[in-house]
């Protein structure tokens, strides 16, 4: 271990130099020790791992935010939770060096904490670049599951024995260069004394949003804050993070707004050759995060409880039947929309065939109008906010559609990716109101939203714009419909008229929010088993149902089959049977009631 004097919140620094010279002096024997390990963790993060998720560390470790960028210290550990936005290849940086008969390193670092000798032998080590945001759609209820520590606490935690020295002047110690040729030299930035951080007496003293760059442009049409991080990413396998993925990254944190950004003008030849693609992101302004230990997260991980409890299936039946009942209150006491909803909401894509999706299930409730769109659609978008990590409600209008930057798109000017409504992580709920649509003309901004809006419902892909050629990514998303007739924009896989008998006033406590929450991403991650006795009788009655009626096609009985699935994991039950397979029968029987 590395021993009781390094606070591993307040100092991590001293704690990575600590197991780096343990390593080295192990490798002693060779002529250069450091090349034992090229790079790969020496140690390290094992140590962080341990102490944030066996000793129980994690929770003292602030969370990182717009609101406090002005409270945390530089150099100590901290915890961002984001969504990778942009993916800004790779850089390298001089990992590694030798000062007289000592090796010192730079990793987890912007600038080297010692002056580097010229000459010296040195290693030149590789790390990923990740623009990382706010998750878009995330929801407050999130927040609360990871609250870290004392911010102000954390602020006073290190004694001026712990903290390191910077020489200011002359010192042009470390020289970052990315793969794209970027270089960010301490000669043309210099950094202030870590003695002469402030810390702000209060929330009003911390930097204003206007000053963060903005992640979205002048677009209000792209949900999202100003607020994004750069982390980066050490001895990672290729294609371990991709793009979209929510992740929580934890690492020493840099970040000064009064720290200059390298002058256009500056004599080093690096910065004439290549271009930087990080100059959009300032170290000024963007913080930085060098990560130690990061994980990818489900919806499963934002539960602020997590119930010490098998999901077994007599549990999971009477959860079902409270969430149900909520549902049906909001919904007007209409049960075949309650049970339809929550089927939408337990849906996720299972697998893809081809061009097909299975376990999707978008919803199209119909017979909605402005006035009831503001009853039922808002009571129906406050649940699904406390039930879902993350979604957004879309006010669709031809506007909206003529004017709205769905589509991601590569800006190769500066290197980077401009996100778009549609850039968004797996699990995703969104909900369109296309009461507000009226006559009117798409220009051709709207023709390519709505063509970007159907690939979506019919396909689960989103196209992005590499202005050179269009890719196509695939995404899991549940998409809501309300709408006056068949929504002929959003081509749902199932459509209800929607049938409210009262208006209740519905209102859940916070243990049947989280046992719902719990309920809803236990039961997504369950998994299916088929019985291929029952599958059989399912395959025959379908043949059946299709020489009987010649409307049906592939498209509805697939449908049914999911729904049906579906239905077996409400129940906390892992394969169907034919009493899971006669409650769909029965649902369809009723909608199809209604649609005459």
């Amino acid at each position: 271990m590395v021993g009781p004097q390094y606070d591993l919140v307040g100092n991590p620094l001293g704690a990575v130099r600590a197991t780096f010279e343990r390593a080295s002096a192990a490798e002693s024997g060779g002529r250069d020790p450091v090349a034992a390990f090229r790079s790969k963790d020496w140690g390290a993060s094992e140590v962080f791992r341990s102490f944030l998720f066996e000793q129980g560390g994690l929770d003292k470790v602030p969370l990182l935010d717009a609101s406090n960028l002005g409270l945390i210290k530089p150099n100590t550990l901290v915890r961002f939770r984001g969504m990778v936005q942009d993916m800004l290849g790779n850089e390298f940086y001089a990992g590694a060096f030798k000062d007289g008969s000592t090796w010192r390193t730079n990793k987890f670092t912007d600038f080297s904490p010692f002056a580097m000798p010229h000459p010296c032998d040195s290693h030149l080590w590789e790390r990923h670049l990740f623009h990382c945001v706010p998750v878009p759609g995330q929801n407050s209820w999130t927040l609360e599951s990871s609250p870290g520590s004392d911010l102000r606490q954390m602020a006073s935690c290190l004694s001026p024995e712990q903290r390191e020295k910077r020489k200011r002047d002359g010192d042009d110690d470390a020289m970052d260069v990315s793969e794209n040729g970027n270089g960010e030299s301490s000669s043309c930035s210099k950094k202030p004394k870590e003695d002469d951080v402030q810390i702000p007496s209060s929330s009003a003293e911390m930097p204003a949003s206007e000053n963060l760059p903005q992640m979205n442009g002048n677009d209000h049409h792209i949900p999202g804050s100003s607020f994004s991080c750069l982390v980066k990413i050490y001895d990672m396998p290729e294609s371990q993070v991709k793009l979209n993925d929510v992740a929580e990254f934890i690492g020493v944190y840099t970040f000064d707004p009064e720290l200059a950004a390298p002058n256009d003008n500056s004599d080093d030849i690096m910065f004439d050759l290549i271009e930087d693609v990080t100059a959009q992101l300032p170290p000024s302004k963007v913080p930085r995060l060098h990560c130690l230990v990061w994980r990818k997260l489900s919806s499963v991980d934002f539960l602020a409880k997590h119930p010490a409890v098998e999901p077994s299936p007599s549990l999971l039946k009477g959860i079902r039947q409270s969430l149900l009942s909520h549902l049906t209150l909001v919904l007007g006491k209409d049960d075949l929309a309650a049970n339809c909803l929550l089927l939408h909401l337990l849906s996720r894509l299972r697998t893809r065939v081809d061009v097909v999706t299975v376990g999707r299930l978008s919803l199209n409730f119909t017979g909605f109008n402005r006035e009831s769109v503001s009853i039922f659609g808002k009571q129906l978008n406050t649940l699904i906010q406390g039930l879902m990590p993350y979604s957004q409600a879309i006010p669709l209008s031809i506007e909206y559609l003529n004017t709205a930057t769905l589509q991601p798109r590569k800006d190769n000017k500066s290197g980077r990716l401009v996100t778009g409504v549609l850039q968004l992580p797996q699990g995703s709920h969104l909900t369109f109101d296309e009461t507000l649509l009226q006559s009117g003309s798409l220009a051709s901004k709207g023709v390519e939203n709505t063509v970007l809006l159907k690939n979506l419902m019919e396909s689960q892909m989103v196209e992005y714009d590499f202005e050179y050629y269009k890719l196509e990514m695939a995404t899991d998303v549940q998409l809501l419909t309300l709408s006056e007739g068949k929504s002929n924009i959003l081509p749902s896989d199932l459509v209800v008229p929607f049938r409210p008998s009262t208006v209740s006033a519905v209102n859940a406590t916070s243990e049947e929010l989280e046992s719902w929450r719990w309920y809803l991403a236990t039961v997504r991650s369950l998994p299916q088993s088929s019985e291929p006795e029952i599958y059989q009788t399912i395959q025959d009655e379908m043949v059946s149902a299709m020489r009987n009626d010649r409307s049906l096609g592939c498209t509805e009985l697939s449908r049914w089959l999911t729904m049906a699935q579906i239905t077996a994991s409400s129940f906390g039950e892992k394969s169907l049977s034919l009493e899971h397979w006669q409650m769909v029968k029965e649902l369809e029987r009723l909608r199809k009631e209604r649609m005459q």
